[in-house]
């Protein structure tokens, strides 16, 4: 693939303005938690644009097309369910979170079961989300790699300085401002280019010439149930994902934090829709294209220069912020949780050093991950690290912002354990018959109900 001067000017202003806007918004930020929860001041746009410029990155945009190219519109799902889980996260939860006046979700488990469970949380979860961080590394090296004419570990280091730019200084106000205008620039410039890709398509006899058999154009051509897996699979991980809760405790208010999540789902549910049409598109006059590689091709080589130039820029933005987005939750929960406690740290000055190192060594540490797994789907790691980090947490952490204090803090440590192994096991070594998270979701419920009896016959 190789793009014009025109090609390059057009994103790289673009990646510069959203930068730019960032970096601006980190004046501000002198402290700990100005960094990581931006002073608990955000509106409900700054909410959602942290929200929505994290979960709409390289899997979203690069990896739904990717795995449009192979399955049709059931790779819709990663968006959808995205949109859905917010919904969900809106309605039930956010309230309840920025009430909390907490920082991470460990701190929330540690206040309900104990030291030991919050410990568990952090490692378990960052592990889950470090799994996303990979998944949204591997389409910006291999789109840089591509677009640069660079070998993947030259890639790999432009995109450990853009996101250095984008989240390490300012933190969630970056993330936040960042996250904005990212979402203007793609949401506009995708949803261009599907509307001219889907135009393009054949219809009638000529489609199902192209794409033989009924389960193209369905949500559930995978299957009824691999479809509510992989949304179960999103509204689990995403509740239980740092990131996101860390931006519903920097709202201003719980009713902000509401407003928040909802507009959250709105801008995101639309995203795939344009991706699946440039993957349908390019599985018709370009069927051997890399999978990888279908939505940067399209985008330069099937559109307008400037609109090319800019929606490129888009999709860089969108996997820059996610992985800045993803790292920032995983920085705040090791410095705050594992590193500050564990070397006594308390000066907000030395605190802040230290989750921007943490964030620095995930981006670091996720491109040394994605080079070595280039061949992987990206989709694929996605939604088993939304399960993982779901697994085993999900139900411990509802019934601690639902029912606090009903648990046995024994059972639940033993639930969280238990059930995150059985999923990685069943991940990634023993086939199943059923999703893995749904059998990490059995063994929880199983081993939490004896600790909920009990506590209930205490009482």
């Amino acid at each position: 693939m190789e793009l014009s001067a025109a090609h390059i000017g057009f994103m790289l202003a673009t990646v510069a303005l959203v930068l730019g806007g960032g970096i601006y918004a980190a004046r501000s930020v002198k402290s700990a938690e100005g960094y990581s929860l931006g002073g608990r001041a955000a509106g409900a746009p700054m909410v959602a644009g942290t929200i929505a410029g994290t979960v709409i990155g390289g899997s979203a945009t690069v990896g739904t097309a990717q795995m449009a190219f192979s399955v049709g519109l059931s790779a819709w799902w990663f968006t959808l369910g995205s949109g859905i889980a917010f919904i969900v996260m809106g309605l039930f939860y956010a309230k309840r979170l920025r009430t909390s006046g907490l920082t991470t979700i460990p701190e929330l488990l540690v206040k309900n079961y104990g030291a030991k469970a919050g410990l568990v949380t952090s490692v378990v979860a960052s592990m889950g989300i470090f799994c996303s961080a990979v998944a949204t590394t591997l389409p910006g090296i291999g789109i840089l790699s591509a677009v640069l004419g660079i070998s993947a570990y030259a890639a790999a280091g432009v995109l450990l300085v853009l996101v250095v730019l984008y989240v390490f200084f300012g933190g969630m106000k970056s993330a936040g401002v960042g996250g904005i205008l990212k979402m203007g620039v793609l949401w506009t410039s995708l949803a261009a280019a599907g509307i001219i890709a889907y135009s393009a398509l054949p219809s009638g006899a000529a489609f199902s010439a192209v794409f033989p058999g009924d389960g193209w154009l369905s949500l559930f051509g995978g299957g009824v149930g691999n479809g509510l897996a992989h949304l179960a699979s999103m509204i689990v991980g995403i509740l239980c994902t740092q990131t996101y809760v860390q931006a519903i405790f920097s709202a201003k208010s719980p009713q902000v934090a509401a407003m928040g999540a909802f507009t959250a789902a709105l801008i995101v549910i639309p995203v795939g829709l344009p991706c699946v049409a440039v993957g349908l598109y390019m599985r018709a006059f370009e069927p051997d294209v890399s999978p990888l590689l279908v939505l940067p091709i399209y985008l330069a080589e099937h559109l307008p220069l400037w609109l090319g130039g800019v929606a490129l820029g888009g999709v860089m933005l969108s996997i820059v912020g996610s992985l800045g987005g993803l790292a920032l939750g995983v920085g705040t929960m090791i410095a705050n949780d594992l590193l500050a406690r564990a070397f006594s740290v308390a000066d907000e000055k030395k605190k802040l050093l230290l989750t921007r190192l943490v964030v620095l060594a995930v981006v670091v540490g996720a491109c040394a991950a994605a080079i070595a797994n280039m061949g992987m789907q990206v989709l694929v790691l996605t939604y088993l690290s939304m399960a993982l980090r779901g697994g085993g947490i999900f139900l411990p952490l509802t019934l601690a912002v639902f029912c606090p204090g009903r648990v046995a803090p024994k059972w639940a440590l033993i639930s969280m354990i238990l059930s995150t192994a059985v999923a990685v096991l069943f991940s990634t070594v023993l086939p199943a018959p059923v999703h893995p998270l749904f059998i990490g979701l059995a063994v929880s419920a199983a081993l939490l109900l004896p600790g909920l009896l009990k506590r209930e016959a205490k009482i």
